[in-house]
């Protein structure tokens, strides 16, 4: 059996982890907060050094989904006692173009009990997202 996830080993993975917690603490705390898949895939490949991944693939998306969800792992855990629940990382990072988080980002929230279900109305999940998006950015700025 290979060591290895998406092709990349578990050491390969925990620098990953770090550099992609760091950028998005640091986006965090930027007026523009946001950032988009693309960003980021470019951002950790310049830090790390690995080979970015190619979205055309779905291997490669889902490993960034993989990598999005340890992050989550870590803010949730990081802040899940806080008043109103724990927070997902994750929502700072768009689609290209700024039009919303992927459907791994609702996934992730249902199975953290953070919203109900994903067929929620496009209104409530907006709200759900935003919503997280600046319990982020409050949270990064005490850190």
């Amino acid at each position: 059996m290979s060591d290895e996830m998406y092709g990349r080993t578990e050491l390969e993975w925990e620098d990953l982890e770090a550099t992609g917690w760091d950028f998005l603490l640091g986006r965090a705390r930027e007026p523009r907060p946001a950032t988009d898949y693309t960003e980021m895939n470019n951002e950790l490949a310049a830090r790390t050094g690995q080979a970015s991944w190619k979205f055309g693939y779905a291997k490669d998306r889902a490993a960034m989904g993989e990598l999005l969800g340890r992050l989550v792992d870590r803010s949730y855990a990081e802040t899940k006692d806080r008043p109103g629940g724990g927070l997902m990382i994750s929502a700072l990072v768009m689609f290209l173009g700024g039009n919303g988080v992927g459907r791994g980002f609702y996934g992730k929230a249902v199975k953290l009990n953070l919203i109900p279900s994903e067929r929620m109305s496009e209104q409530a999940k907006d709200a759900f997202w935003i919503g997280q998006m600046n319990g982020v950015v409050e949270w990064a700025a005490t850190r």
